[in-house]
Order: C-alpha cells, then sequence, then structure tokens
C-alpha cells in the first residue's frame, strides 16, 4: 500500500496536497472543512502588516475562461491579500494548529521590502505555531503597484534579500513563491537559494485580461464600468507551471531546490506530472474552487492506486524521474522517425484529422470517396498534429519505424545510431560540416 506521507522540507503533512494561499484558505471555517475533507496540508491566504486591513473590492473578483462544455479552463481574479484584521487571522491560525498537529500550516506573507516589517511580522506569526513561511513575491495586481507581490518577485536582488532577512527572523523553514510573469524563471530561483530559502512554489498566477463585455467595452469582471488587470491560474495554466519547475529542477545551480508546484492541478495524474519533474508537493487552488474541498479524496486515492500499480512505496520514489529527460531542442534524437497510423476500426469517418492535415500541415492523409482515411507515409513528417485533433483517443497513434526501415518520405533508411543537431551537416557550427 503506498504511503502518501508528505516531508517537504522538513514539514510533515498526510499527504502532498497543500490547498495554495487563496480565498479557499482565508479563514479557520475554510480551513477546518478543508482538513476534515483530506487535505494535508494549507498555506493560509496572505497576511499583511498590523494596522488597517487592506481594502478588496465590492463586486466581481473573478473572470473566467470556458471550454466548448463550460467547464472551467481559466481563472481570472482581482482580489488582493487578505482583507481581514491580522490579530484575527494569528487567532484563528493557533487553533486551527492546535486542532491539526498533524497538518501542515504554512503562513503566507506579504508586507514592505523593508527589513522592519519582515522581522517584525515573522515571529509573531510564528508563536500560531505554524510549520513555515512562504514569502508572496508573486501576486502580479494590486498589491505589485504598492512595490509587493510580484514587483519584488521580478528583482531578484530584492529576493536575494528579503530572503536573507526572513532566515535571520526565524529558524521555520521559508519557501520563496515565485512570479511566472518573467523572463526567466531560473533568475529569481537563484536569487532565492542565495538568500537562504528552503525551497521555493510556483507558478503564482499570469497577469491577464480574460475577455472584454462588448457592450460596455470594459474588461471582465467589470466595477462599476472598468476592469484591470489580474491573476490567471486553473487547468490552461499548467504547461507554463510544469516547464518552469522543470527549468529549476534540471538548472545545475538550482537542482537540489525543493520545489512545491502549484498551476492547474487539478487530477491526481496533474500532481504526479508535476512531482516527476521534480516537485516535492503540490498546492491546488483552483480545482478546489470549482469543485469543492472533497476533489481531494479523488487526488489521494488516485495517486495511492497509481502508485500501487507503479511499484512505488512513497512519492519520493518517483519525485524528479522525468527531470532527466527533460531537455534543450538541439539534443533530440533526429534519427528517430515515427508515422502516423489510424486505427479503421476505431474510426468515426469525421474528416478532423484529413482537414487539418490538408489545410494547415503536411497533406500527408488523403480521404477516399468512402471517406476512408489513410496516411501516406511518403509525406508525414510524424506531427503529431493529427493525434491531437481526432476525438477518439487512440484511434490514431504514431509507429516507431525500426532501424534499416525505409523512411519514404527522405528515401533513406532510419539510422541505429543517435544524432542530434550539434553534430548535423546542416549545422554550420557543428564538426560534421567542417
Amino acid at each position: 500500500m503506498a504511503n502518501l506521507e508528505s516531508d517537504f522540507v522538513g514539514i510533515k503533512s498526510p499527504n502532498p496536497f497543500w490547498l495554495a494561499s487563496a480565498p479557499p484558505t482565508d479563514k479557520e471555517y475554510n480551513v477546518r472543512r478543508a482538513f476534515d475533507a483530506g487535505w494535508g496540508g494549507v498555506v493560509w491566504k496572505t497576511l499583511g502588516a498590523e494596522g488597517p486591513p487592506v481594502v478588496n473590492v465590492n463586486g466581481p473578483r473573478y473572470g473566467a475562461i470556458h471550454g466548448a462544455d463550460r467547464r472551467l479552463l481559466g481563472l481570472n481574479n482581482i482580489e488582493l491579500i487578505t482583507d481581514r484584521p491580522l490579530e484575527v487571522n494569528l487567532e484563528e491560525m493557533a487553533r486551527v494548529k492546535r486542532d491539526y498537529p498533524d497538518h501542515a500550516l504554512i503562513a503566507s506573507v506579504m508586507v514592505p521590502c523593508e527589513e522592519d516589517a519582515w522581522k517584525r511580522i515573522l515571529p509573531m506569526i510564528a508563536e500560531t505555531g505554524c510549520d513555515g513561511f512562504e514569502l508572496n513575491f508573486g501576486c502580479p495586481h494590486g498589491m505589485a503597484e504598492r512595490g509587493m507581490g510580484s514587483a519584488v518577485g521580478q528583482v531578484p536582488e530584492y529576493i536575494e534579500m528579503v530572503s536573507r532577512w526572513c532566515k535571520a527572523a526565524t529558524d521555520l523553514p521559508v519557501i520563496v513563491k515565485l512570479t511566472p510573469n518573467i523572463t526567466n524563471i531560473l533568475y529569481p530561483a537563484e536569487a532565492a537559494l542565495r538568500g537562504g530559502a528552503d525551497a521555493v512554489s510556483l507558478i503564482n498566477t499570469i497577469n491577464s485580461i480574460t475577455s472584454v463585455n462588448l457592450d460596455a467595452m470594459s474588461p471582465e469582471p467589470m466595477i462599476d464600468g472598468k476592469g484591470t488587470h489580474g491573476g490567471y491560474c486553473g487547468p490552461a495554466v499548467k504547461p507554463i507551471a510544469l516547464n518552469m519547475v522543470a527549468e529549476i529542477a534540471r538548472n545545475p545551480e538550482t537542482a537540489r531546490l525543493p520545489i512545491s508546484g502549484i498551476g492547474g492541478v487539478t487530477t491526481w495524474r496533474d500532481a504526479a506530472e508535476f512531482m516527476a519533474l521534480g516537485a516535492g508537493n503540490v498546492q491546488v487552488c483552483t480545482a478546489a474552487m470549482t469543485y469543492g474541498f472533497k476533489i481531494v479524496q479523488e487526488m489521494i486515492s488516485g495517486l495511492s492506486q497509481w502508485m500501487d500499480e507503479k511499484g512505488y512505496t512513497s512519492t519520493a520514489d518517483f519525485v524528479g524521474m522525468a527531470t532527466p529527460n527533460v531537455t534543450d531542442w538541439q539534443y533530440l534524437n533526429l534519427n528517430h522517425v515515427t508515422k502516423a497510423v489510424i486505427n479503421q476500426d476505431d474510426c468515426i469517418k469525421c474528416g478532423r484529422c484529413y482537414a487539418a492535415c490538408e489545410d494547415t500541415s503536411h497533406q500527408a492523409i488523403e480521404m477516399s470517396e468512402d471517406r476512408v482515411f489513410t496516411v501516406k507515409d511518403d509525406e508525414c513528417v510524424a506531427c503529431n498534429l493529427c493525434v491531437n485533433v481526432c476525438p477518439v483517443e487512440n484511434c490514431i497513434t504514431m509507429r516507431t519505424l525500426d532501424a534499416g526501415e525505409m523512411d519514404e518520405r527522405t528515401g533513406t533508411p532510419v539510422a541505429a545510431e543517435y544524432g542530434n543537431w550539434t553534430a548535423h551537416p546542416n549545422n554550420p557550427a557543428s564538426t560534421a560540416a567542417e
């Protein structure tokens, strides 16, 4: 039986599924319901400094992107950090940690980029018994305009500086939450490591406008006829998050930096993919806001069953296993040749593969008068477009040609040896071109 217990930078939890800092973790009531539903940990909604609370808008805070079936693909929010007094949050956190000692409770924090502000608030929060801190350097709206959030996360020197302040102010683990609104995710990750951070979490939300109301001519969500940019999250951002996690995990400078993966985690498979690329655990927000807290039960059972089938006894067994297989384009094997194959028994004759290939790709699928679709191997470059547009799963697959087998498109047999662009004769920088 798979053991899902998690130990992330010394923070223990019953499973690797944490709720990310967001509306679902805004108060004691929510967090108790989350723990009762099965979540292993929560990152409490971002706390600010003492004094007058942050003021949120009183109108719509979320915009959305839906699929054709009305399934939520992406969520945009313009909400700020907690708008409840700091002392109220701290009292609630202390009660929750007292009653759920075996669950992880992380405090997300955002205060002005001043040493005294950070060194004052961390010890106060630590008195709640929380297990660690997450420094919110990712929020792209509202707070960034005040010199916080992604305004810090986009400047590596600030990340390093604040991380160092925080490590000097607490013995608890410090996790730095990174913004994706940056050219190269390695710069802030390396800065966090230099500053002594115990881990990074990513990605935070992506700066976005999800839609425009064409009657009012204003971005949505709309507040009294006006809209603004917000933070984009949900299933649509998962590919971006996976790439950034992988970049940190395979970079020699940050390869040993623990990662908490965030971005569109909706199923156990999503979580497993993040962990296979190097994340020690995952954080979830949009899925919980869409389907409720009990979705974690499907994540737990699905991940446990998959691990049993694979023979993994703990999540540590597969964390980072896919990282070595992430490479740069120039190192891909150019001698690996595949061709599309259509299973005629499964084909529903919709013609999507033909239309996509004929109009936008390589004219490698032909259609007979009675709508039988076949692949022309002499034209097929194995681009995989037909596989992706086909509505029937596994109706179209890719067959790998054996070494020595003739590639009808090039008229040459498939080479047995590995060969990449760095040594290709067409590459002016390769030794083969000399």
